[in-house]
């Protein structure tokens, strides 16, 4: 089959270039969020989270950190819609490093991908649990 507008080239990634851009500014714009180290997150252990509007606008806004399902949707949330200042307040180091190998299931890849390329010690943490 040849290259034609009807019938684009496919690239070795299998992502149309179109489709590639779009996932490449997709990525971007978690890495643009990143801390960095995750030295640099000291969010609360315990108590009662409550998240503002603009990460929490289409669900659960308060969690409680002693319920391991409120906790890992908190961190659910924060790494997919909390900005760069929002993840030093929101998320914990120690907790993150904990719950990664279920959490990274729980997210989306870009997310993930993105994460555990700026911090491999959350990718050895997957490695070793698997």
């Amino acid at each position: 089959m040849s290259s034609s507008p009807q019938h684009p080239a496919h690239d070795p990634s299998g992502h149309s270039g179109a489709v590639a851009e779009d996932l490449s500014l997709y990525q971007e714009k978690f890495r643009r969020r990143l801390p960095e180290s995750l030295d640099e997150l000291h969010g609360p252990a315990q108590g009662v989270v409550e998240l503002p509007l603009h990460m929490a606008w289409s669900g659960m806004t308060s969690y409680d950190m002693s319920k391991p399902r409120q906790r890992m949707g908190l961190y659910r949330t924060v790494l997919h819609e909390g900005l760069h200042d929002d993840l030093p307040q929101f998320l914990n180091r120690d907790l993150l490093l904990q719950m990664w190998p279920v959490l990274r299931t729980l997210v989306g890849r870009t997310v993930r991908t993105v994460w555990e390329d700026a911090f491999p010690q959350l990718a050895s943490r997957a490695r070793a649990a698997a």
